[in-house]
C-alpha cells in the first residue's frame, strides 16, 4: 500500500530530523546507493596505486644492496598501492560536501528546524493521545 503525500512528507522530516540529530547512526542505518567515485579522484588513485608499484620494485632492487632500506621501500609501496586502489574505488567524503553545499551555515538552521520538528511532532502526538 503506497504512502500518502503527507505521510511521505511526515517520513522525509523524520528521516531529515534523525540525520541532524545523529548523522553517524542515520548514515549506518540509511541504505543509500553505492556512488561511483569522480574522475580525478579515480585519475588519484591510479597515480598512487602506480608510484606504489615503482616503490615495490625499488624495495625489491635496493634488496641486494641494503635489506633494511629495501623492506622499507617495499613496504610503504605496497600501503600507496592499496590507497590508491581504495581511492580509485570508493568515494568517502561524498556526503560531506553535498552537506555544506546544501547551505553555508548548515549548523544553525538544522538545530533550528531540530527545534520546530521535535515541537511539532510532540504536538501532534498529544492530539493523537486526547483524542483516544
Amino acid at each position: 500500500m503506497p504512502l500518502s503525500e503527507h505521510e511521505q512528507r511526515l517520513l522525509e522530516q523524520i528521516e531529515r530530523a534523525l540525520y541532524d540529530e545523529d548523522p553517524k547512526f542515520a548514515s549506518t542505518v540509511r541504505g543509500g546507493k553505492l556512488r561511483r567515485p569522480s574522475r580525478r579522484r579515480r585519475v588519484q588513485g591510479i597515480a598512487l596505486f602506480v608510484i606504489g608499484i615503482v616503490m615495490l620494485v625499488l624495495g625489491v632492487v635496493f634488496m641486494s644492496s641494503t635489506p633494511g632500506v629495501g623492506i622499507v621501500i617495499s613496504v610503504v609501496g605496497f600501503l600507496a598501492m592499496f590507497s590508491g586502489a581504495v581511492l580509485a574505488i570508493t568515494s568517502f567524503g561524498a556526503r560531506k560536501k553535498e552537506a555544506t553545499a546544501e547551505g553555508a551555515n548548515p549548523g544553525a538552521s538544522a538545530e533550528k528546524e531540530r527545534s520546530r520538528f521535535t515541537s511539532r511532532m510532540e504536538e501532534r502526538f498529544r492530539r493523537r493521545f486526547e483524542q483516544e
